[in-house]
């Protein structure tokens, strides 16, 4: 039976915040009046309590919070001391922010191309990436799962590079090492970034990030350097930003972060539903599990194949399915970075997926009838 988009009772939404919010409005309510009441907005108390009890949920020794995702990636750096004119080996398929920051301070991105299937930095380029002016590594945990760290990690150990863990989309994932021992996201490099842009998996009410550490010293220079490089108020001990998350935010994440564990149940049943629906499709290429991660799923990504994505895109838009495109243009090819030499053809992968993928509605409210009306307007339009 077809299902009709007149039937419903609001419009499909690629984040449905709205009804997340309700579904935890009386928890959140209160941690934002208890914060109204106390009037404590910045550095008040709650903020170190998050970073507390984030840290206790990933496993981190120390958790650092500040104002978003893309300082904590410019923070990260600085506090490892990398030097203008030195190179960090970088995935061209990812968000900007993650090369923005690089070239802010003064590096230069060395890119790498990544997987076809799980979307993730491809290790086979970090030994054609390496050379004498690289001093890191930024793995992209893509769309809700873990790059293959063992590899990376083992491959920065030998050659005495530092690894910062972009995970900004998949806060919650687990790594399995070939040893058995696991760890979340963010927690294995020498710091992990995270943000908590509002339709992130977890997700804020206005702008947040955090970083993460297994170093005390490197953990009170994060700190300092998001605080003005001050240790002591008035005392400046280097150059620092003011990157700080406010109370009000902190406060809601806290409530956010109980709900974590289900929010990752929920994305997982909607993309086990769409594996379903596409297997064995010839059009649609659902994306894949890496071996050693758990996904998180904060975007349900798809390849098109024989088909164009843009039109399929626009046929969705017409039958009131929201989709997007994450990523239109890989970084290497983008008008901001050619300056650092990058040529069409240097990274096939990436400038394939860029005309392939198609990320659809998903989130932990999603509604099983929305969901089969999403999948029967991809199938119908290839029909």
């Amino acid at each position: 039976m077809k299902i009709s988009l007149e039937n419903k009772t609001k419009s499909i939404q690629m984040v449905d915040l709205r009804t997340q919010y309700d579904r935890i409005k009386s928890e959140v309510d209160q941690a934002i009046q208890n914060v109204l009441n106390s009037t404590a907005f910045i550095n008040g108390p709650e903020v170190k309590l998050f970073g507390e009890e984030l840290a206790e949920y990933t496993g981190a020794k120390y958790v650092i919070p500040c104002a978003n995702g893309t300082d904590a990636l410019q923070i990260a750096m600085m506090a490892l001391d990398f030097k203008p004119g030195e190179e960090v080996i970088v995935p061209t398929f990812t968000y900007v922010a993650t090369v923005e920051v690089i070239a802010l301070l003064g590096l230069k991105p060395t890119f790498v191309d990544v997987l076809p299937d799980t979307y993730e930095l491809d290790p086979a380029g970090l030994e054609k990436a390496l050379g004498p002016k690289v001093v890191g590594i930024v793995p992209v945990h893509l769309y809700g799962q873990c790059s293959n760290m063992e590899y990376i990690l083992e491959f920065a150990k030998k050659h005495g590079l530092k690894v910062i863990e972009d995970t900004a989309q998949a806060i919650g994932a687990v790594y399995t090492f070939s040893d058995g021992k696991k760890a979340q996201a963010g927690t294995m490099g020498d710091v992990g970034t995270t943000s908590f842009f509002p339709s992130k998996n977890l997700g804020c009410f206005g702008d947040g990030g955090a970083m993460f550490t297994n170093n005390s010293e490197l953990a009170e220079k994060l700190r300092m350097i998001a605080n003005h490089g001050q240790k002591k108020k008035y005392y400046h001990d280097s150059i620092g930003v003011n990157s700080r998350l406010d109370t009000l935010q902190a406060a809601i994440l806290r409530v956010k972060l109980q709900h974590l564990n289900s929010y990752s149940a929920s994305r997982n049943e909607v993309a086990d539903r769409y594996d379903q629906a596409f297997e064995n499709h010839p059009n649609i290429r659902p994306p894949k599990r890496a071996a050693n991660s758990t996904h998180v799923f904060h975007q349900y990504t798809v390849q098109v194949e024989g088909a164009s994505r843009d039109k399929l895109k626009d046929y969705l838009q017409t039958k009131g399915v929201p989709s997007m495109v994450y990523y239109p243009v890989p970084l290497h090819l983008q008008n901001a970075y050619l300056e650092f030499g990058y040529q069409f053809g240097d990274f096939p992968v990436a400038e394939m997926l860029c005309k392939k993928v198609l990320s659809l509605p998903i989130h932990t409210e999603m509604k099983t009838a929305d969901q089969e009306y999403i999948i029967q307007s991809v199938l119908d339009f290839f029909n």
